[in-house]
């Protein structure tokens, strides 16, 4: 397992943390009276700390992020921005405290087994993959599989799997709409350079125009790629921690690629027993 990339940095600035919590207010679109009754406060309270006339506790700040669903990164800035310390830990992958973290996600990624599954952080960069996932990758080469290694990267590139993926086009929308996503509510300037960079990566040759269809796992958008000879359709899974108390922690995801049809299951059996 490599250790994480550098970790996605805040834009706060120098905002004070009024204008912090105004903001990710109006993000999830919840009005100040709603807010107060959620954290057992009053809108005018709300009000004064939005305006600068209160300082919050690091005890409201903290209930207030947990009320706007704040990440956890975000919840250390407006911690920061109120005047009190970081409240959350953010611990390298390689650290002894995440030894068992460590342990349990490779356990995970193996049990999976012969399907791919891998863990990313929250620039897509891979942190722990399986043997599925190298034998998606087994045609790749060049710069591309130089450390750190990009998932978004690796399947939008036109040097990478784009030219193998059959719905290339409904891939990628899908994925850059994901990105577009998490950009509504991180702000992350490593994430946004990267949403920059793969958005314009040019269309493989021939710009894989199939469409998904075929009766492939009508509920849900597979990914359908060339793999050994054999057409392969796959439903992509992501699980997050749950309540995680470290920032490295909750900008971890563990993605699997689910067999849509059972040729697909028995292929991967055989390719790799």
């Amino acid at each position: 397992m490599t250790t994480a990339a550098v970790p996605p940095k805040t834009t706060s600035g120098t905002q004070g943390v009024g204008a912090l919590l105004r903001e990710w207010r109006l993000r999830r679109r919840v009005s100040q009276l709603d807010l107060a009754l959620r954290a057992d406060s009053s809108a005018r309270h709300i009000s004064f700390v939005e305006t600068g006339r209160a300082r919050p506790s690091q005890e409201m700040v903290l209930r207030l992020a947990e009320h706007l669903d704040v990440p956890v990164r975000e919840r250390n800035a407006l911690l920061i921005a109120a005047g009190y310390a970081p409240g959350f830990p953010e611990s390298p992958l390689d650290d002894p405290s995440m030894d068992a973290l460590r342990t349990g996600m490779e356990r995970l990624l193996t049990g999976y087994e012969p399907f791919p599954a891998l863990v990313v952080d929250a620039t897509y960069h891979v942190v722990a993959a399986n043997r599925g996932i190298e034998a998606l990758l087994a045609d790749i080469g060049g710069d591309l599989l130089e450390p750190p290694l990009n998932a978004m990267r690796i399947t939008l590139h036109p040097a990478g799997l784009a030219p193998r993926i059959r719905n290339f086009l409904e891939w990628r929308e899908h994925l850059l709409a994901q990105m577009q996503r998490q950009l509504a509510v991180l702000r992350s300037a490593p994430l946004r350079a990267l949403y920059e960079e793969v958005s314009a990566y040019p269309l493989p040759e021939g710009g894989r125009e199939t469409a998904a269809g075929g009766g492939h796992a009508p509920y849900a958008l597979p990914m359908v790629v060339e793999l050994g000879g054999r057409t392969l359709s796959f439903i992509s899974t992501i699980a997050t921690f749950n309540t995680p108390m470290d920032v490295t922690v909750s900008e971890l995801a563990l993605e699997t690629f689910l067999p849509a049809d059972p040729e697909t299951a028995e292929f991967l059996r055989t390719w790799l027993p």
